[in-house]
């Protein structure tokens, strides 16, 4: 008899296109789901808690699908990571409480961690998860720039504008973010690394990336903290910088 496990998967983005399934290139899930198939011998289905973009890394995923109820947890946890490791690493497996339990369904929020190296020359070590800015940041600014995103609002001008399925109601792009801040992570070598936090109920395409890019650009002083709001209410993705380069997001975290 199957059972119904959680997985919290942590992967590097940079080898893949996106954490979706998909016909013919490589993806996180497509690639976590073959080594389980290769381990218990039977198919698997597995849904994610997040999609994330071609390049996004993840700390937090998490994974949920249905095993063989005698499966031994910890063994599988080591033989996925031999397979996988260490593009893809499982951090912890368990028995989800319910049978229904959905890694996507079940989130209430999603938190999302994005880099910024902001300093005049480049640091090899954090280049592949930190998106370089030589200009001075303005924090300040780039803080005050988050107050108008809190709340529940229609994000059109941050995202990607999905294409309409005939027959169907194109779907929303109303969220509800709870908190977003910028903070400077302490860090021996240098003194400009920021960390952008966004935590929402759920996240459209490319709309962290976006928001990211249009504080940026507050802190660059190419617009000012209350355009803000003025981009969030026009509804138009031309109203908002182009998104910033998907190596330093991370999926950090996901709350049930």
């Amino acid at each position: 008899m199957n059972r119904r496990v959680r997985l919290t998967v942590a992967y590097d983005g940079a080898p893949f296109h996106g954490s979706a399934e998909q016909t013919g290139p490589a993806t996180v899930m497509g690639a976590l789901r073959a080594a389980l198939e290769t381990i218990v011998r039977v198919p698997v289905e597995l849904v994610a808690a997040g999609r994330t973009d071609a390049g996004v890394h993840g700390w937090g995923q998490v994974v949920s699908g249905d095993l063989p109820g005698d499966v031994d947890l910890p063994t599988l946890v080591r033989r996925v990571n031999r397979l996988c490791a260490p593009s893809i690493v499982v951090r912890a497996a368990v028995w989800a409480a319910s049978p229904e339990f959905s890694a996507r369904f079940d989130a209430r929020w999603r938190l999302y961690r994005y880099h910024v190296l902001n300093q005049p020359h480049p640091d090899p070590l954090l280049a592949p998860t930190t998106w370089h800015v030589t200009e001075p940041l303005d924090m300040a600014a780039m803080r005050l720039g988050c107050d108008p995103l809190i709340g529940e609002h229609d994000y059109a001008s941050f995202c990607r504008r999905p294409q309409p399925t005939p027959g169907r109601t194109a779907p929303t792009l109303v969220r509800r973010v709870v908190a977003a801040g910028w903070h400077l992570v302490p860090d021996e070598r240098t003194d400009g690394l920021l960390r952008f936090e966004i935590r929402g109920s759920a996240f459209c395409h490319q709309m962290v990336r976006s928001i990211v890019a249009t504080l940026v650009d507050v802190g660059r002083g190419r617009r000012r903290a209350g355009d803000v709001r003025a981009v969030l209410l026009a509804r138009s993705r031309q109203a908002a910088s182009p998104p910033a380069p998907p190596h330093a997001l991370c999926l950090w975290e996901v709350g049930y």
